[in-house]
């Protein structure tokens, strides 16, 4: 592999990698074709993302929704792309605990608190100001955003999305690919592929 880092995808999360100093950056590939040869905040879109295979630079994958991201993944991995090929971005104000463990292709952005004894998966996005406790697990893809608080011992499953300042229970699990809305404040389990918002939170469409 040379040096130099490409970003998959010309998104808002790109432009906060950007913005938290990521270096080594020599394009963006996304699959909108009207972006090529144009630039996001002074960085060229090079082309598609499937342009990667016959490229050698490392890959972080800049697409937000979880299960965008993990389909990006998936299908470059059919062209050979293994997790050697992959970045870990860590912002420098992000502070991680020294007995918690980031994954390969993890974004960890500015002023975010990783305690002790955390485990967050490969090709998670952690967006500015989280909060993530003893024992916590963010498995593969999952997603919080800016300002979630996790207590100690919480399970989020692969590419479930925790929303803007939400708030989850110690010991709680929240479902494979489920969403909680934002400033939510998650009391019980959530279940796989429900929305739950509200406080306290409860699953969208129920009665309280």
């Amino acid at each position: 592999m040379t040096s130099g880092l490409l970003l998959i995808g010309a998104s808002g999360l790109a432009r906060e990698v950007l913005a938290a100093g990521v270096t080594g950056v020599v394009g963006i590939l996304d699959d909108n074709v009207e972006l090529h040869e144009t630039e996001i905040s002074g960085v060229p879109i090079l082309g598609s993302i499937v342009d990667a295979v016959k490229r050698d630079e490392s890959l972080l994958v800049c697409v937000g929704p979880s299960v965008g991201r993990r389909h990006i993944v998936r299908r470059l991995r059919k062209f050979g792309i293994a997790d050697e090929r992959y970045a870990t971005y860590v912002a420098r104000s992000a502070r991680i605990g020294a007995t918690s463990d980031v994954g390969v292709g993890t974004i960890v952005l500015d002023g975010t608190v990783v305690t002790a004894d955390a485990a967050i998966g490969r090709h998670v996005v952690i967006m500015p100001n989280c909060t993530i406790t003893h024992d916590d697990v963010l498995e593969d893809f999952s997603t919080l955003a800016a300002g979630v608080s996790l207590g100690g011992a919480v399970r989020i499953r692969e590419s479930a999305y925790i929303g803007m300042n939400a708030s989850v229970r110690q010991g709680l699990t929240i479902g494979m690919e489920s969403t909680i809305g934002m400033g939510a404040v998650v009391l019980q389990d959530v279940p796989e592929e429900q929305t739950w918002a509200g406080v306290p939170a409860r699953e969208l469409g129920t009665e309280e």
